[in-house]
């Protein structure tokens, strides 16, 4: 089987297995990294959003054969690291706000809402309500209210960090 190396979470890793075999059941299955959920493996539900190069990407949707050796992959596990801290400042927002009730879709939820933060930070502007409606992550607990809330504070949070821009710390 072919070997495939890239980044995770700041460090080198390397998987023996076929190029076809889509990133989320690297992360899961052979790496061990739980924190992208299995909800779909039809790129809808984004209940696996990660990062891959500081951009949110749904690894249900890409093979393995496909991630290049300079590609940094980043989960919910890796995220407090960017900031060089215990908890990400989007973390502690969801904390704060008491988004959480079955917590299946937050790591994905979490990760799409960093990476509209840091969009909107390149682009020189504030996060808007549009942005907010494009997050097209499912949550079956209808926490919804919540999450903007979250988002929006966790945006100010972020503000003023290496995060915003998506530089790694670790």
């Amino acid at each position: 089987m072919p070997e495939h190396t890239f980044r995770l979470n700041g460090r080198q890793v390397t998987v023996d297995v076929p190029d076809d075999v889509r990133l989320l059941w690297v992360l899961r299955d052979v790496l061990g990294v739980t924190g992208p959920k299995y909800g779909c493996a039809i790129n809808v539900c984004k209940a696996c959003t990660s990062h891959l190069n500081g951009k949110a990407v749904n690894p249900c949707a890409i093979p393995v054969g496909s991630v290049r050796p300079t590609d940094e992959v980043t989960t919910i596990e890796g995220l407090p690291a960017t900031v060089g801290a215990d908890l990400h400042p989007m973390q502690q927002a969801w904390l704060d706000h008491d988004v959480s009730q079955c917590g299946y879709c937050q790591p994905g939820q979490i990760m799409a809402a960093v990476a509209v933060v840091r969009r909107a930070a390149e682009e020189g502007r504030e996060v808007t309500e549009a942005d907010l409606d494009g997050i097209r992550n499912i949550c079956r607990c209808g926490t919804y209210v919540r999450i903007r809330e979250a988002i929006k504070d966790g945006a100010t949070r972020m503000r003023g960090t290496a995060d915003v821009t998506g530089i790694r710390h670790a």
